[in-house]
Formats: C-alpha cells, sequence, structure tokens
C-alpha cells in the first residue's frame, strides 16, 4: 500500500545510497506498482499542475498532472530524475544537443506503472497524448525550483534560461481548456 510519507523517508534514506537516481528509480517503481493505491494516496486528480511534496537542496519531490493533450517545451533538469507514472500515459521525446541545436533522439512512452531514470544531461519534452489527465511522482536530485537549467522554444528550438513561471503557465492555460 502506497503511502506518501513513506515514499517521502524511503527517497530521502535512499540519497545515502551510491546510486540515488537508480535507488528511487526502484522505489517510485513499486509506488506506482498499484496505480489504484497511489491514487487514493494522492487524491484523484481534478487538474494540471506542479504540486510539491518535499523539497530541499538535495531532493524535490513532485505530483505532476498533466491535463488531456497537454505539452510542454523541451527542456533539461541539470540533475538526475525519476518519473513514475500513477495514472494515464507520458509520452517523453528525447533530444541531443548538436553544434547546430537540438536533434531528436527517441521517445520513451510511460503508462501508469511505469517509471524511468533520467540522466542530468537529458533533455525532453512531455506530452499526455490521452483525453483525461495523467498523474506522475517526479522525483529530482536536487532542488527543481532553484537549480539553473534551460528551456527550447518548442518552434524555433533555440536555447533559453528555464523559468518556472512559463512552465506553470503552461499548466494553467490547459487546466483553461478542462471541461466544467
Amino acid at each position: 500500500m502506497f503511502s506518501k510519507e513513506e515514499f517521502i523517508a524511503d527517497c530521502r534514506s535512499a540519497l545515502q545510497s551510491a546510486s540515488p537516481g537508480k535507488a528511487i528509480k526502484e522505489i517510485a517503481e513499486r509506488a506506482v506498482s498499484d496505480p489504484a493505491a497511489a491514487v487514493r494516496a494522492l487524491g484523484t486528480p481534478s487538474k494540471a499542475g506542479l504540486i510539491p511534496l518535499y523539497q530541499s537542496d538535495e531532493l524535490t519531490i513532485l505530483n505532476v498532472v498533466w491535463a488531456p493533450g497537454m505539452s510542454l517545451f523541451p527542456h533539461d533538469h541539470r540533475m538526475w530524475a525519476v518519473i513514475a507514472v500513477y495514472q494515464g500515459r507520458e509520452d517523453n521525446a528525447f533530444f541531443k544537443r548538436t553544434a547546430g541545436g537540438l536533434v531528436p533522439a527517441g521517445e520513451k512512452h510511460l503508462d501508469a506503472g511505469d517509471a524511468v531514470l533520467l540522466g542530468a544531461r537529458t533533455v525532453h519534452a512531455v506530452t499526455n497524448p490521452l483525453d483525461r489527465l495523467t498523474g506522475a511522482l517526479q522525483v529530482y536530485g536536487g532542488d527543481f525550483f532553484k537549480v539553473s537549467r534551460s528551456e527550447f522554444d518548442p518552434v524555433t528550438m533555440q536555447e533559453r534560461p528555464f523559468e518556472i513561471e512559463r512552465a506553470k503557465a503552461v499548466f494553467l492555460e490547459a487546466n483553461k481548456r478542462l471541461p466544467g
């Protein structure tokens, strides 16, 4: 049975391991192995958002909810990240940096119960391809809200500093399109 408090405590303890990202991926896989239990513990998602569950200089844990059809521009994290989907589906498009800019480098589809570990140099864009909300636990090896990183204009693919307020605006816009 998933417990938000135990999940946070387990992730904090895993920071002491030799490979915290790998250890937290295993913890996250267990957490979403029973998606219904995760929904019961976190609450049924009702709107898109970045919901902090825990934040420190060493670790950030978010409950990220994606609106139907929502996409977030390419960005990096400059720290490892674990994504574990507990409801819906998250499509990740990966990019590689080249002298000429970003080029596509693959994709990964995560369904409820799936988890992935992203490296600190990963650049990806995220889409919820479904007509319903998607929920994911996301764990970062640092302070998600304070680390300087990059985002890329979705049309020109020009690199620019990541601005959390721009990302939050994408979530707010997506919520305006929700029915009811």
